[in-house]
């Protein structure tokens, strides 16, 4: 049934931006934040400005709603979303919005999110200008960079390295390089979110005639990729705490293995001719993320304490 494509409802308007993604771009800044929380508690840091952290996150949540909505918009235009396939939030495909609003619905989004970087620059430091520029950037043409195979590489800049740096940038007017040590292992996971979806949609991405890094690397290849990170983000934590860079509480995300586990079987079902096999993978590399960035912002904020 065609829904009204001039007379959406709140609901649909919410879920045009993806709010069920949003743990990719929380979960660094959350972690960002108590990092610089724990390092003010330890006396690694002072005079930490605590409003343009929490500032920080609507800005965040503004860009990546905005990036959602433009990529779904040319992902509809280019043929890539289609009724038989999967992902996106599948508005444009059943009509209910036209894609003119949802372009430009993005592009409020990331007018929001850039005046909120703005009024943080004038009250943290100039270093905040190339980071977000970097991020709004990347937000628009991202698009163009998942067609030629390099979405993962800018997934993982973004989500793994910038938006932690920014967060913790505002807050202490630094460029604090210890936080990415936490935000690194997070990034991994964010990038097998896009990792399992460009894998279940390798066939429809090919007959869309795009590249993927998942379309570069192979069926056999993407499952190996999907499980190197996914490891990877827990040897990335250990690795720091044997250091002594980051407190040992940071460990507490191993409970989560058992869900990386479950998540790499999956994966390992997966064949390019039979795509529901991991259709709802992204969704559960997206809940990984969240339970593992939950605990790494626990962990910080107890750690500031012992």
């Amino acid at each position: 049934m065609i829904v009204d494509e001039m007379k959406p409802t709140l609901k649909q308007w919410i879920l045009a931006f993806r709010p069920w993604s949003f743990p990719a771009s929380t979960m660094p800044a959350l972690t960002a934040l108590t990092f610089v929380f724990f390092q003010y508690h330890t006396g690694a840091v002072s005079g930490v400005n605590w409003m343009n952290g929490w500032l920080a996150l609507p800005g965040v949540l503004a860009c990546h709603a905005g990036g959602n909505l433009i990529s779904d918009y040319y992902d509809y235009r280019y043929g890539v979303d289609r009724k038989e396939s999967f992902g996106s939030s599948r508005l444009l495909i059943e009509g209910v919005f036209r894609p003119v609003t949802i372009l430009w619905y993005g592009y409020l989004f990331l007018l929001a999110g850039a005046l909120t970087g703005i009024y943080l620059m004038l009250h943290s430091g100039v270093h905040l200008l190339w980071i977000g520029v970097a991020g709004i950037t990347g937000s628009v043409f991202y698009y163009r960079l998942k067609y030629r195979a390099l979405g993962d590489l800018l997934i993982f800049l973004i989500y793994g390295l910038l938006i932690a740096l920014g967060t913790a940038y505002v807050m202490t007017s630094q460029l604090n390089v210890p936080v990415l040590l936490l935000s690194m292992p997070t990034g991994f996971l964010v990038v097998n979110i896009l990792h399992a979806n460009n894998t279940r949609d390798i066939l429809h991405d090919r007959q869309a005639h795009i590249r993927t890094q998942a379309m570069l690397l192979g069926l056999k290849a993407s499952k190996v990729q999907y499980a190197l990170l996914a490891l990877g983000s827990y040897v990335a934590v250990v690795l720091p705490v044997i250091f002594r860079a980051v407190h040992p509480l940071c460990l507490s995300v191993l409970v989560t293995l058992p869900l990386a586990f479950k998540n790499i079987r999956q994966m390992r079902t997966a064949q390019i001719e039979h795509p529901e096999r991991i259709r709802d993978l992204d969704g559960k590399s997206a809940q990984l993320v969240l339970a593992f960035g939950l605990l790494l912002i626990i962990s910080n904020v107890l750690a500031a304490w012992i």
